[in-house]
């Protein structure tokens, strides 16, 4: 869960997933109690580590920590560790539950993954990222590291690349930013094999196809066919795709997968109160 924090926190620096705009006058202490949650939520566990990360004092980071213990927001480990605690749990299930998108996708989520064994997401962009609202996991190889409420860049993903579809303009910074972004790790930037001309070009190519695609850039030895949900209004408003490991997905077979996710993005957007040809 990534939150807002105080603009004077390191957290806050353009870039960084946590980056929002300043709060509103007076709502410091807010500001500040929810910069502490997203650091928690960030690996940050310990109180030196909390206050470093946000940028407010021990003394004042420790007298936040004890509200939401008392709240339920974070907990404390046996070891003095802090974690996430049940009351975040329980807002954010109702948050996923209450989103519509959630609500209509569920029974043609099921259908698709009947159909196909493979792994099912649904999923939407929330500031700037993906946003994992549902997972079916597939009957078959390896699980994914993907979860609900798990976030990933819109760049490296199927379902990320689906819900750029009507955003040329945003391509290549994206493309540019996420691997920044990347660090050093095997699965990073520099395994990427696109420039970013040639990143502009396959989602030229997707756009017109109306489906994207994932080809072990997220997750090594996983592949995705991925399509955009769209609204009444004919706005993208989400995105579902069918993923799974390499040996299940042949050239051909992601061939075969298009007209299936594009049928079940169809349903799912129905439902919606999309129209074909409402674009």
């Amino acid at each position: 869960m990534s939150l807002p924090v105080p603009p004077d926190s390191p957290a806050a620096r353009p870039g960084t997933r946590a980056a929002t705009t300043p709060p509103p006058p007076g709502t410091q202490t807010l500001a500040r109690g929810i910069a502490v949650v997203d650091a928690v939520a960030r690996g940050h566990v310990r109180l030196r580590e909390i206050a470093a990360e946000t940028g407010i004092g021990r003394s004042t980071t420790h007298r936040l920590l004890q509200l939401l213990l008392a709240t339920g927001y974070v907990r404390q480990l046996d070891d003095g560790r802090y974690a996430l605690g049940p009351a975040l749990i329980e807002l954010g299930y109702q948050a996923l539950q209450e989103n519509p998108v959630a609500d209509v996708a569920a029974g043609p989520l099921r259908t698709l993954a009947a159909r196909v064994a493979d792994t099912v997401h649904l999923a939407i962009e929330d500031r700037g990222q993906v946003l994992y609202l549902d997972k079916i996991p597939g009957t078959r190889g390896a699980e994914m590291r993907s979860r609900v409420g798990h976030r990933m860049p819109l760049t490296r993903t199927g379902v990320g690349k689906a819900l750029l579809l009507d955003q040329p303009a945003r391509w290549r910074e994206l493309f540019v930013a996420e691997r920044r972004v990347g660090g050093d790790a095997p699965d990073g930037p520099e395994a990427d094999v696109l420039t970013p001309d040639e990143f502009v070009a396959v989602m030229e190519t997707s756009a017109r196809r109306g489906v994207a695609f994932d080809l072990e850039e997220n997750e090594p030895g996983i592949l995705c066919v991925a399509a955009p949900v769209r609204d009444a209004s004919g706005a993208i408003a989400a995105a579902v795709s069918v993923s799974a490991t390499r040996p299940y997905m042949p050239p051909a077979r992601v061939e075969a997968l298009v007209p299936v996710v594009l049928d079940a993005a169809a349903t799912i957007a129905s439902g919606l109160g999309h129209r074909p040809g409402g674009r």
